[in-house]
């Protein structure tokens, strides 16, 4: 016995099996993972299989299931899904490469350059927050057939796309303005209300139209100023919605309550 009182250990196979226990667990932690990733591995193997079945329920519940499992490797699979002949399927596919994200954008860009399946890339693209997604659904809105689809998507971004959105309203190309004007409207971030103030005076009526119904939405006191010379526009439509536009603020801000 030593001075405290403690026995020193006097049997040395003892140790060494304490030892051994001690070694033994750690790959005994690594197996449990590999098996954990192995049975994910064999998991989306049964999806993708899946994918091929001739039941179009099936296969949107296995875009569905690859889409919250949000892994890598169902990229390619979902990206085939977008061309699945049903429409249901399609749609789950745009929701699930947005909940893979950012893995998901090189695949899409690509998808962007077919014609086919462009409209269900730029919707997908709409759902990812990363940077790399703004240019190329920015360079949708010179796309006649496309358009539509890139404001929604770029609608869906929200905030991101502000600043780049601001910039296209001086774009030279009309179409271009008018989309980015849409936009804004729809997203409603205050940035946007000076620069659509300006566009009020742009020499198409129908973007000085849409400028004061993106302001109305906004909902800024600014717009509401900004919008009244338009009641002498040129143009009877814009000065028909203008006073429509007025006629509503000025009811909305009557029927609040006032502080005692």
């Amino acid at each position: 016995m030593n001075p405290l009182g403690h026995h020193a250990s006097e049997d040395p196979v003892r140790d060494v099996a304490a030892d051994s226990i001690q070694v033994d667990q750690i790959p005994a932690d690594q197996e449990a993972v590999a098996l954990e990733e192995e049975q994910i591995k064999d998991e989306i193997d049964i999806q993708i299989d899946l994918l091929n079945d001739p039941d179009w329920v099936v296969r949107r519940e296995a875009v569905i299931t690859l889409g919250e499992m949000g892994d890598e490797r169902c990229v390619e699979p979902l990206a085939r899904a977008l061309r699945d002949g049903d429409w249901q399927v399609r749609e789950v596919a745009i929701e699930a490469m947005g909940q893979v994200g950012s893995p998901a954008v090189e695949t899409l860009l690509k998808l962007l350059r077919d014609w086919e399946v462009r409209k269900y890339a730029i919707l997908a693209l709409g759902k990812i927050r990363d940077e790399r997604v703004l240019d190329p659904l920015m360079l949708q809105l010179r796309n006649d057939e496309f358009k539509d689809d890139a404001i929604h998507a770029l609608v869906e971004l929200g905030e991101p796309a502000v600043e780049k959105l601001i910039v296209a309203l001086r774009d030279k190309d009309e179409n271009v303005r008018k989309s980015a004007v849409l936009a804004l409207g729809r997203i409603k971030n205050s940035d946007a209300i000076t620069p659509l103030i300006t566009m009020l005076g742009d020499q198409d009526w129908f973007t000085r139209l849409t400028a004061a119904a993106a302001l109305e939405s906004i909902g800024d006191e600014r717009g509401r100023e900004a919008i009244k010379p338009l009641l002498k526009d040129p143009d009877m439509v814009v000065k028909m919605r203008v006073e429509r536009i007025l006629a509503k603020w000025k009811k909305s801000s009557s029927s609040q309550p006032t502080n005692a």
